[in-house]
Formats: C-alpha cells, sequence, structure tokens
C-alpha cells in the first residue's frame, strides 16, 4: 500500500488511528499495540500476501535467537554461535531474493556460460526490515539493549510498523521500543495528529507536485544516453537528482508524520543533503540510518581509522562498496559505491592537508561529483552511464539551446553550437520552462530550510491552515496517478 494513494489516506489510516486510540482510551493497551502490528501486516500485504510469510518467519527467528543470544553468557561460545548463526540467515535470505539472480548473470557474463536466472520478484522492503533485525541481533550481542523482556508482539511492531517498513528510516531497537511500552504515548493528543498531519501533507506534495513531474524528464535520457545532446544530458541527470530528492525526502517526511499521529517519534533520516560540501557531509544527511548502520555495523567494526592510514582508506572502499550493492543489484550500483568510496577516501586525505576551500567552491564540487554517481545510480547498465557522462563533459560536442529571439547568441563566438528549442528530442515540453524550473529548484534544496525546520514555525492558526489545506486540494487531485516511491525499487 502506497502513502499516496486514496486507500491508504481514506481507508487504512483513519481506520487504524480510530481502532488504536479507542483501544487505548480504554486503557486496553496490549489491544492498541495488537491493532497497530495487525494493520502493519495488513499495509504490507497489500501489495503481495505471498511474501507475508517470510516477513512472519524472519521475525520469529530473530526474536528467538535475540532471546537465546540475551540469555548466553556475553562474549561466550554460544553467544557467538548463534549470533552468526542469526546474521547468517538474515544475509542468506536478503542474498538469495535480491542478488541470486545478479550473481548468476555475472558469472554467465564473465564466464560466457549459461546457467538459467531464477525469476525471483524482490519482497517489499526486505533491506529495510533485514538491517533492522541485524543491529538488533548485534547490540543484543553487545549487551547493549537495556531490556530484553518485551514480548513477541513488541518485537513484532518494532520490525514491522508501517511508516518505516517499506523504505525506512532503519529503525534502532533503543529508539523505538521504549516508545512502544511509554503509557502516555497511547493517549490522543490533537497537537500531535495536527503537526503530524502538517508534515505528512508537506511530504506528499513533495512526492505528487514536484518529483512526480520531474518523471518526465528523466526517463527519455536515461533511456537513449547515447543518443542525447550535451543540454539534454544536464537536464536529465539534473532533473533525477531532484526527482530522487524529493522523492526520498517526502517519504521520509510522511513516515515521520504518520508516526507523530501515533506519538511515535521516527529518527530524522534527511537533512538538506544538497546543502553538503563535502561527500562526508553529504552522507551525514543522506539516508542518515543508513549511514549510521553502515558506520557502527560495518566500518567501525572493520577498524575505521585505527589501523593506520591505508586500512581506513581500504574500509571506506568496503563500506561504500557494499553500501552501493545494498541500494540494488546492478553493477552500476557497485559502481555507485565504488566512486563514493573514492570521494570520502580523497575527502580524508584532503582535510589531512589542512587546505581550506572558499564554501562555494567546495559546494560545487561536491555537487557535481555527486551528480556525476548519480548517473550510475540512474543507468540501467555501465555503459549507459559512460555514455551519458561523455556526453555531459562535452565529448561528443556542447549543443546549448537558443530561441529566435536570439538568446545566448553571444556564445557562438566561443565555437559552441546552438540549436532551437524543437531540435532537443527528449527534452518535454514545454522545452523552454525545463532550466528555469530546475534553476529555481536548486535555489529551494541549497537556500531554503527543509521540512522539518520549517515544522518548528507551524503553529495552529488560521494561515496556516489555509495553506496546508490549498497543498491537500492539489495533492489529491493528483492521486489518480499513483507512482511508487524510488526506493522502493532497493
Amino acid at each position: 500500500m502506497l502513502f499516496n494513494s486514496y486507500a491508504f489516506i481514506f481507508v487504512f489510516l483513519p481506520i487504524t488511528l480510530i481502532l488504536f486510540f479507542s483501544l487505548a482510551s480504554l486503557r486496553l493497551t496490549r489491544g492498541s499495540l495488537a491493532v497497530l502490528t495487525l494493520a502493519s501486516l495488513v499495509f504490507y500485504a497489500y501489495w503481495s500476501w505471498v511474501y507475508l510469510p517470510l516477513l512472519l518467519i524472519s521475525i520469529v527467528f530473530n526474536y528467538l535467537i535475540g532471546k537465546r543470544i540475551s540469555k548466553a553468557d556475553r562474549g561466550s561460545k554460544l553467544s557467538q554461535i548463534l549470533l552468526l548463526v542469526g546474521i547468517g540467515v538474515n544475509l542468506a535470505l536478503l542474498g538469495y531474493y535480491k542478488y541470486a539472480g545478479f550473481f548468476i548473470s555475472s558469472i554467465n557474463h564473465f564466464s560466457h556460460s549459461n546457467s538459467p536466472i531464477p525469476d525471483i520478484i524482490l519482497p517489499l522492503g526486505i533491506s529495510f526490515y533485514t538491517f533492522t533485525q541485524t543491529a538488533y541481533l548485534v547490540d543484543t550481542y553487545r549487551s547493549e539493549i537495556q531490556d530484553s523482556n518485551y514480548d513477541l508482539l513488541t518485537y513484532s511492531l518494532f520490525v514491522t510498523f508501517f511508516p518505516h517498513l517499506i523504505a525506512g528510516p532503519i529503525l534502532h531497537h533503543k529508539d523505538m521500543i521504549p516508545q512502544f511500552q511509554r503509557l502516555r504515548n497511547f493517549v490522543f493528543y490533537h497537537e500531535n495528529l495536527v503537526r503530524g498531519l502538517t508534515l505528512f501533507v508537506l511530504g506528499l506534495s513533495k512526492k505528487l507536485l514536484i518529483a512526480d513531474n520531474l518523471s518526465p524528464w528523466v526517463a527519455p535520457i536515461f533511456d537513449h544516453s547515447s543518443h542525447t545532446t550535451f543540454s539534454e544530458a544536464w537536464v536529465g541527470t539534473l532533473s533525477y537528482a531532484f526527482q530522487l530528492y524529493f522523492d526520498f525526502s517526502g517519504y521520509c517526511d510522511m513516515a515521520i508524520g504518520l508516526g507523530w499521529m501515533l506519538n511515535i517519534n521516527l529518527p530524522a533520516n534527511f537533512n538538506s543533503p544538497y546543502k553538503a560540501i563535502s561527500i562526508s557531509d553529504f552522507w551525514l544527511r543522506w539516508h542518515i540510518t543508513l549511514s549510521n548502520f553502515l558506520r557502527d555495523y560495518l566500518y567501525i567494526p572493520l577498524g575505521a581509522n585505527r589501523l593506520g592510514e591505508v586500512r581506513q582508506y581500504l574500509n571506506l572502499m568496503i563500506t561504500m562498496l557494499l553500501a552501493g550493492l545494498w541500494h540494488g543489484a546492478n553493477w552500476t550500483f557497485v559502481v555507485f559505491g565504488g566512486l563514493h568510496g573514492v570521494y570520502l577516501c580523497v575527502d580524508q586525505w584532503w582535510r589531512k592537508q589542512e587546505i581550506s576551500l572558499p564554501k562555494w567552491l567546495a559546494w560545487s564540487v561536491t555537487f557535481v561529483a555527486l551528480l556525476f554517481s548519480l548517473v550510475f545510480f540512474r543507468s540501467h547498465t555501465v555503459g549507459d552511464a559512460i555514455a551519458l557522462l561523455q556526453v555531459m563533459i562535452g565529448f561528443k560536442g556542447i549543443v546549448l539551446p537558443f530561441n529566435p529571439q536570439g538568446y545566448f547568441s553571444v556564445l557562438t563566438h566561443f565555437g559552441v553550437q546552438l540549436q532551437e528549442w524543437s531540435f532537443f528530442a527528449y527534452l518535454p515540453p514545454p522545452e523552454e520552462q525545463s532550466i528555469g524550473k530546475l534553476i529555481g529548484l536548486l535555489l529551494v534544496v541549497t537556500l531554503l530550510p527543509n521540512t522539518l525546520q520549517i515544522m518548528e514555525w507551524v503553529q495552529p492558526t488560521w494561515r496556516w491552515a489555509t495553506v496546508v489545506g490549498i497543498l491537500s486540494g492539489f495533492c489529491f487531485l493528483s492521486l489518480n496517478h499513483v507512482a511508487e516511491f524510488l526506493y522502493f525499487q532497493f
């Protein structure tokens, strides 16, 4: 079920809220938790009930393994074996469903063999609930869980809580389970409902009014990467960068808003990443919970920067290659992760030189480097990505648009080829508006506060109610053509 659908907004969400707080008002808190857990399972099964048993088996397995680990002596052989078994089963399931076809096709390609490739449908959200439960097992082994006396119902809700289940954030037990056990969280607060609805509408607006409308500017360019012009390549790449930004940040806003309606605080997962002035800064702002997971459960256990400079760079490369592969079973994602590994190594080396750049220059270098990596992130193949980058760099000539009135005609003196807008086959009509819109979006994501910052100013006044009402109206008019969130693919 999608957040941006009539079924969710007008049926699922109202029924869930009413049942949850109705039972809570009768002091049936266990019943409220059961309703929320059942609602989360229905939310998941709405997409396809076939993979619901897999989710349930994964939950029960990890819960039982976690209980056994918590009862074993810390650091004992038994606890180590249980941890390895738990992690091994989680990664085996993820590996089979997400990477089996990729690995077999890669082997076929490099060995010129013809092994059959299984036709496996990727279960929705498997990457997120696998990482969430793997972190839980590791923390149980480290004795970092303050109270392990919660039952299967509470643990199940922690894993399946519907605002985060499909596309994150990756939850941490210490942030979530205590909230499900706190009695005051079962009391209805109209302030939280208003705040949650406001943030939900803001996130929905990002998705429906901005991200989805950028899609026609993206697909034609990346589907014809070898035949686009310089201008088309840059318009397509920038459009995808903003589509991904508003699509993912919109989902994060909606998830947090839904949590607020239920008195649950989900962690922030997005903090104006296109304002970053370094790649390190970018990963502190983009998919924050994934960055924290990779740092705490991969980079630091590998040794981080404790084993010398060369080992630090190697650890960064390993971490980011796996981060890229986590996003999808394609060599394009591996290259994306490898690029960011190189970026982070260069970033660390530059810091040690103690050379500072002007802020505008640091931002420019970071943003362009990010755009180049996103070409691989979006392209169908590595070859397509390289072809598009060649166009962007100017290897296939620089063709810029102009209109009959003579705009940009001064560029003809510098050997740049100019063409009328009608020449650009893959720019969407009206072509003249595309560049202006992209410049406007660039100013929005780099200069204006993000939605969580805006929420600090929101007050229950008629002015804010009018703004939210207008946005809601535009969103509801756009619900007739529902599009999935981009991170559903990962």
